[in-house]
């Protein structure tokens, strides 16, 4: 292919490709023009085809924490590269990154590793309908799970019981047993488990949401979840893709001290290889077969150049507490850069900050749901981002998706982007 342009590669891409893209927002529909192909990256910086090189605050969407093509990791890849790339068989490195993954998250057991987060949660719930013999599941709305049939639900308009496709291509009859409940909102949670709650199999949610926008939990929700699900012997998820190893070493569970049934977990523990997890407490854990009647297995999970990646990855991390703290340092001065931008320009907007996750909202309301989330507006998000673009600082090109920090960005950049911030 002679095309070496961005443009170009998308209008061949699209004859080859659904919209271009294997991801929806890689389309870049959200911010009304073109997306960038990508050349490559390193440390803080992806630069792409067309010979631009952009400060990267998308980090692959969250798997970037030690920025890109981080030295040690790559050069553990290329060695286990030379051993071969798939083996389909066992390997002691799968031992040794669920033993880094129980370490780091007491409630974690026994963990069973697969290939993506879509694939962790769908396995997760499967488990949890297993070990309880009931059908139904609480979600919550706005939390994204992966795009498993039964987790493509949004509320109906009559209540919040009526759970609806959010997909074409998914039965009703997948989505049933579905029950969407307000994030934030102990009322609807209430509601819901005083109508199903001896059949609810498990509750799930993002402990930080990061899929409508960050949206951190209210004071006691996430306690309040533990508590509840106890009484009425469902299982806790924790969606953990986005939030584990990111938030801390041991993910959103420590940061708020709840320990869920079961964990989700990506993104990071793959070190930029395709991997994921979910794991929980060893009786529901001996559900899955092959000791188990629960069915799930991969042919790729667990291979030896993703978990070779991801035991590289931790290694670090584990290694490096005070990165944790660095990170969140400088997500608070990007938070304090918008907050500015709206006292000297009078326009609405609403930071919301976690760790070194980060979204600005271009509203008036607190962001606490996926209600007050929708409220930004849309078109003052797109300008923002083509004002970075254009100065060369590549952000998400979605309102309802998350700012990363990552170790690679230096104190510099992160001044640097904020001047940007401020003078947009």
């Amino acid at each position: 292919m002679n095309h070496t342009n961005s443009d170009d590669l998308f209008e061949q891409s699209k004859k080859a490709i659904p919209g271009g893209v294997n991801s929806p927002v890689r389309a870049f529909l959200n911010v009304g023009r073109n997306p960038l192909f990508i050349k490559s990256a390193k440390g803080s910086h992806i630069t792409d085809v067309d010979g631009n090189t952009y400060l990267d605050y998308v980090c692959s969407w969250g798997p970037g924490i030690l920025g890109h093509a981080h030295d040690e990791v790559i050069e553990a890849v290329k060695k286990a590269c030379d051993q071969g790339l798939t083996y389909g068989a066992p390997t002691e490195k799968e031992l040794i990154l669920a033993n880094m993954i129980k370490e780091a998250m007491p409630s974690i057991e026994k963990v069973r590793l697969v290939n993506s987060g879509t694939e962790a949660t769908m396995s997760a719930i499967r488990t949890a309908r297993g070990y309880t013999n009931r059908d139904y599941i609480i979600k919550f709305r706005g939390n994204y799970h992966g795009h498993s049939d039964g987790l493509l639900v949004k509320a109906g308009s009559a209540a919040l019981t009526t759970s609806v496709p959010d997909s074409k291509g998914v039965p009703k009859a997948y989505t049933k047993h579905t029950l969407v409940a307000n994030y934030n909102d102990k009322e609807s949670v209430e509601a819901l488990m005083g109508e199903y709650g001896q059949q609810v199999a498990a509750v799930i949610v993002e402990p930080v949401a990061a899929n409508m926008g960050v949206v951190p939990p209210t004071k006691d929700f996430l306690s309040f979840l533990r508590k509840i699900t106890q009484e009425y012997g469902s299982v806790l998820i924790f969606d953990e893709v986005i939030t584990g190893f990111r938030l801390g070493y041991g993910g959103a569970q420590e940061r708020y001290n709840i320990e869920p049934d079961m964990t989700t977990l990506g993104k990071i523990i793959g070190g930029g290889m395709p991997l994921a997890a979910y794991g929980g407490r060893a009786e529901i854990m001996e559900q899955v077969s092959p000791v188990g009647e629960v069915y799930q297995a991969g042919t790729l999970s667990g291979n030896p150049i993703a978990t070779t990646a991801g035991i590289a990855t931790l290694s670090i991390l584990k290694q490096h507490p005070e990165y944790y703290d660095q990170i969140e340092e400088n997500a608070k001065i990007l938070a304090a850069a918008f907050r500015k931008w709206g006292e000297k320009t009078g326009q609405p907007i609403t930071v919301n900050q976690v760790g070194s996750l980060l979204s600005a909202f271009f509203t008036e309301k607190e962001v606490v749901d996926f209600e007050s989330a929708t409220s930004s507006n849309t078109q003052a998000y797109t300008n923002y981002f083509n004002h970075m673009l254009q100065n060369g600082i590549y952000v998400a090109p979605s309102q309802y998706e998350a700012m990363f920090v990552s170790m690679a960005h230096t104190r510099e950049e992160i001044e640097q982007t904020c001047q940007c911030i401020i003078g947009q």
